[in-house]
């Protein structure tokens, strides 16, 4: 597999834009101010004739953007090999586990999620009373922070080659030998302790797909 993406390219340049760096020294000039050239209580809202000659320069802006679109385009290169699907599962955890890791870390966010998602402390009916409808509860952020833990960690199993490992205890069974079964019935089993580990990881990609399209920084 080879994945080459690079950023969202922002070619738009705004007439605006121009035009208050073209008059920095008004009072109207977002430019003027950033420049210290205009201070922020002198500030006005730009006259009329700003509008008109935007709309002029606005064709300008546009071949502007076309042509630094094809110089510079947006780059979206995937090469998938035949033995990537060998253990898809496997292959696709390398890329989402540190992309869910980095999302965690710089998230700005938090979409909104389903109380039935968290344990009981994390959920907006333990938070306190919201003093408008429309405000989020003060637990909002941290269960999104729990989701995205969940995630983080059923994907690193996924990664490990022994992640059940410590749930069997070989013992003797190892170094017995005699028949096979006669082995397999020494083997210890933490068959409760699997069983919990098997059920985390399983909502850890529930979660991943149920908040898919909430993956956004």
């Amino acid at each position: 597999m080879k994945v080459y993406m690079n950023g969202y390219p922002d070619h738009w340049i705004s007439p605006y834009k121009i035009l208050e760096a073209i008059f920095f020294w008004t009072a109207w000039s977002k430019c003027g101010r950033d420049r210290g050239i205009v201070e922020d209580k002198d500030f006005v809202d730009h006259p009329a004739w700003v509008d008109q000659l935007a709309r002029y320069l606005d064709p300008v802006c546009q071949v502007i953007k076309h042509v630094r679109s094809v110089l510079h385009p947006q780059i979206r290169f995937v090469k998938i090999d035949r033995y990537d699907t060998w253990s898809m599962d496997h292959t696709l955890a390398h890329i989402i586990h540190p992309m869910l890791i980095q999302l965690h870390e710089t998230k700005h966010g938090a979409p909104f999620t389903e109380d039935q998602d968290v344990p009981e402390p994390l959920r907006s009916t333990s938070a306190e009373p919201k003093e408008n409808e429309w405000d989020t509860d003060d637990n909002h952020f941290a269960r999104w922070d729990w989701i995205l833990t969940e995630m983080i960690w059923a994907f690193h199993q996924e990664l490990r080659d022994d992640d059940e490992a410590e749930f069997f205890d070989h013992g003797e069974s190892v170094d017995s030998g005699g028949d096979f079964n006669e082995r397999l019935s020494k083997l210890k089993v933490d068959r409760e302790g699997l069983q919990t580990h098997q059920e985390r990881k399983a909502n850890g990609f529930r979660l991943f797909g149920k908040y898919f399209q909430a993956l956004w920084d």
